[in-house]
């Protein structure tokens, strides 16, 4: 049965961490990998994505511990247990859809996303996408570690099956279900170039999940 998005990670809280760097091939190296793209410059602005318990975060802080975080998650457990990891450091935690919360012009030096928008559709993506880069300062970048689909075929098929099974189940809503629908590669850089931004390198993969930088 498919379980709307926040209700589904409220739920696997326990053991999440685990889960996530075990279950996930390449886990162990991207979180870290990952953060160390990220600006090293004291006191930076950082915009996290869906940060969850914040995996990203405890490699980045031990790189550079004065940053400043926004970070934005469905899950209010999730926050909780961020929140505890990190007491001491610089959180502006928001409890919420980062399609609906406000995320200004100008405000960041970069933002970050890692395997939380393998949800949504290219549409989708593009609208928060729009929203990301005008919140990036004149120099910002954004940072996505993410996992693809490996055709346009399979893409197909994962939108597919999530309509049928919303269909079973008498889902009629628009809210956020939790099932992976993974654009390819491709259709992702297209959706953050037709979002604004002018480069999107490929920085590094591991198997299907792949890090992305992308530049205002």
């Amino acid at each position: 049965m498919l379980e709307k998005m926040d209700c589904f990670f409220e739920n696997r809280l326990a053991g999440y961490d685990e889960h996530m760097l075990t279950a996930i091939e390449g886990a162990a190296e991207f979180y870290p990998f990952t953060a160390a793209q990220l600006p090293m410059e004291t006191a930076v602005e950082i915009l996290d994505l869906g940060c969850g318990t914040g995996l990203e975060l405890e490699s980045y802080f031990a790189l550079n511990p004065s940053a400043h975080i926004t970070g934005i998650d469905l899950s209010n457990g999730m926050l909780t247990a961020l929140k505890n990891k990190f007491s001491e450091k610089s959180l502006n935690l928001i409890c919420g859809s980062y399609f609906d919360i406000p995320l200004g012009e100008n405000r960041f030096d970069a933002a970050v996303s890692v395997e939380s928008l393998h949800h949504f559709t290219a549409d989708k993506k593009q609208f928060l996408y729009e929203k990301v880069f005008k919140s990036l300062k004149a120099d910002g970048y954004f940072i996505l570690t993410d996992y693809f689909a490996e055709s346009e075929t399979l893409e197909r098929e994962y939108f597919e099956n999530l309509r049928k099974l919303k269909i079973e189940q008498g889902i009629l809503d628009h809210e956020f279900y939790h099932y992976d629908t993974p654009l390819t590669i491709g259709h992702e850089i297209n959706v953050l170039k037709a979002a604004g931004f002018s480069q999107c390198k490929i920085l590094k993969n591991w198997g299907a999940t792949y890090t992305i930088k992308s530049y205002k």
